[in-house]
C-alpha cells in the first residue's frame, strides 16, 4: 500500500483527508516553497520547460542536490518530468504556480520600498548635530 509524504499533514493514499483544515494545508504547501533551490527552480520553469542539465548551470547546485529538490516539487506536484532520450525535461504542472511567484515578487518590492524609504528617513533625521545611532548606544 502506497503511504503518503510525512511531509503533508491529513493527506491519505495521495488525498487530502476531509477533516485536514485547509490552512494546514497552506501551510505545508508554503513549506514545500521554502527553499531557495526550489523557488529558482519555479522561476525557471515558470518561463519555459527546462531539461535538468540547463537548470543546474542556472541554479548553481551539485546535481544530486538539484536531483533531491525535484523530487520535492514533483512530490507536491508542482512540477511534472518527461524523458527524452536521456534527458529529462521539467515543467510546471500549474501555470498558476508562475502567478503566485509574480504576486509573491510583487509584494516583496513593496516591502522593500517601504524599507528603503524608512532607511532614507532616518538617514534623514542623523544629519549634522543629531546623536543618530551612535548616540543613542
Amino acid at each position: 500500500m502506497r503511504t503518503a509524504p510525512r511531509w503533508v499533514p491529513g493527506v491519505r493514499n495521495g488525498a487530502p483527508s476531509v477533516s485536514t483544515p485547509l490552512y494546514r494545508l497552506k501551510a505545508e504547501f508554503f513549506k514545500t516553497l521554502g527553499h531557495p533551490v526550489r523557488i529558482r527552480v519555479l522561476e525557471l520553469l515558470s518561463e519555459r520547460e527546462h531539461a535538468v542539465s540547463e537548470m543546474l548551470g542556472e541554479v548553481g547546485v551539485e546535481a544530486a542536490h538539484l536531483s533531491q529538490q525535484l523530487a520535492v516539487l514533483r512530490r507536491a506536484r508542482l512540477v511534472t518530468a518527461r524523458r527524452e532520450g536521456s534527458a529529462v525535461y521539467y515543467t510546471l504542472a500549474n501555470p498558476e504556480v508562475a502567478e503566485l511567484l509574480r504576486v509573491a515578487r510583487t509584494i516583496l518590492t513593496e516591502v522593500l520600498t517601504g524599507q528603503a524609504e524608512l532607511l532614507a528617513d532616518l538617514r534623514a533625521d542623523e544629519g549634522p548635530g543629531s546623536e543618530g545611532a551612535a548616540g543613542t548606544r
